[in-house]
């Protein structure tokens, strides 16, 4: 599918790879809508990018509904959805107290895998009201994984959980959406240059820029942004999950 023209959907673009995403589909033509819960940021990236701010929380079904028929209003319906809104605080499941609170792992699955689907049902209901292209495609979700899905770290229960939901849901939707041609991608980044990334313990995070292999640094989130095109631009990519990880493999902590 050709990005030029396009009407995107990105959700988490007031910062990291959800504002690189928004700005290289913009850099490619789609007209972006920016979705984050912080106002403040997706309007500092919409001014960047010359795209469309809106406020959501991606984990509740009216919010959600609310800025997909705003983006849609705005810029047409959409073709392409890009879900980055991710959070990922750490906690020991049983600590010095006792059990952690249930509310922490809740939350996390609430914003990372119950927000993705819900905007995904959303954006695909839409999707499939437009008139195919010459492959037969009606639009594209991308969704972020993580390499966490696949090596979940002590801490990191509740995201590991989370993330590996989103994973295993891809091939579920792409099989259902392969007769409206919508296709479903998740990309599963290893350590990236984000504020979730900064926000880690010092310690925990050069551990895991240690266990890269090639590059031997964190991903730029321009790279990220810069294979969403290219998934969106190759309709033979689908139903998968790539890992963006520079070869990581994570240990235990």
């Amino acid at each position: 599918m050709n990005v030029k023209g396009r009407s995107a959907i990105v959700t988490g673009g007031g910062s990291g790879l959800g504002a690189a995403t928004a700005q290289t589909l913009a850099d490619a033509g789609a007209k972006v809508a920016v979705l984050d819960l912080r106002l403040e940021g997706a309007e500092q990236t919409a001014r960047t990018i010359g795209g469309l701010a809106i406020e959501c929380d991606v984990g509740d079904a009216d919010s959600a509904a609310a800025a997909v028929a705003q983006a849609r209003e705005a810029h047409g319906t959409a073709s392409i959805l890009v879900n980055c809104a991710g959070i990922g605080p750490g906690a020991a499941v049983v600590g010095k107290t006792g059990p952690v609170d249930l509310d922490w792992f809740e939350a996390t699955v609430r914003v990372n895998l119950t927000g993705t689907f819900n905007m995904i049902r959303l954006a695909a209901a839409d999707m499939m009201t437009h008139d195919p292209n010459e492959e037969g495609e009606r639009g594209v979700i991308v969704n972020t994984g993580s390499t966490s899905a696949y090596e979940g770290q002590i801490g990191q229960t509740a995201y590991a959980a989370s993330k590996a939901g989103v994973v295993g849901m891809g091939i579920a939707l792409a099989r259902e959406f392969a007769r409206e041609g919508v296709r479903v991608m998740t990309i599963s980044p290893g350590p990236f240059d984000t504020p979730l990334f900064g926000s880690m313990p010092t310690n925990a995070h050069q551990r895991l820029l240690d266990a890269a292999q090639f590059p031997d640094r964190a991903g730029k989130p321009a790279e990220y942004g810069q294979l969403v095109v290219s998934i969106v631009e190759n309709p033979m990519l689908n139903g998968e999950s790539i890992r963006l990880d520079g070869a990581i493999r994570m240990g235990p902590r």
